[in-house]
């Protein structure tokens, strides 16, 4: 199950497919073939030669399983996989808090301040832990769920999505990303993104 805002109906989320450059304005097609571009090199200078528009989800899983220890690379290669700018790892500490391990992406150091600890419950990160599930947002700048935490929108993206770090029933962690632009992330992507967290803790 993911949590989500009231963007689109239910029924629309359960056929949703990330967009292609052919269905997005002329400017947001521009900036995707940008993306895919840096991305490639990005695998490339990760010592991945797969060609073609990049890697598979069993194969950004088998990288991630590589280089787990390096959380900078693990944001690097979650980033350009979901073709998203910004990323963010808590990890669930002994008090109770949920502390930033890694970001990734234009996150303004006041806000960095904000979130670098997190109460279990608030913010789409807290309550990603909170629940154990998915907290999937459409568009952060204008949702009304209350589950934005105040001074969110400071970093000026849109849609975002965070999964709980699992580790076996027990939640441990938070993973999130967030595009600059409106998105509803997948239920495919939310498992991928829940996978990419169990490979964190394996």
């Amino acid at each position: 199950m993911v949590s989500k805002g009231f963007c689109v109906s239910r029924r629309f989320l359960s056929k949703a497919k990330v967009a292609t450059s052919k269905s997005l304005p002329s400017n947001q097609a521009f900036d995707s073939a940008s993306k895919r571009v840096r991305r490639v090199k990005l695998w490339e200078n990760m010592g991945w030669r797969g060609g073609g528009e990049g890697m598979s989800d069993s194969e950004l899983l088998d990288e991630i399983s590589k280089v787990a220890g390096d959380r900078a690379k693990v944001m690097d290669l979650v980033l350009a996989h979901f073709n998203a700018d910004t990323g963010t790892i808590h990890v669930l500490g002994p008090d109770g808090l949920l502390h930033l391990e890694a970001w990734a992406g234009g996150i303004p150091e006041p806000l960095l301040d904000v979130i670098r600890t997190i109460p279990v419950g608030k913010g789409i990160a807290g309550l990603a832990v909170q629940r154990r599930e998915p907290v999937n947002l459409c568009n952060l700048q204008t949702d009304q769920s209350g589950d934005v935490r105040p001074g969110a929108r400071a970093t000026g993206v849109h849609g975002s999505i965070c999964v709980p770090i699992m580790a076996g029933p027990a939640a441990v962690g938070a993973l999130g990303i967030a595009t600059r632009r409106e998105r509803d992330f997948t239920g495919d992507e939310a498992e991928l993104l829940q996978e990419v967290g169990r490979v964190l803790v394996t």
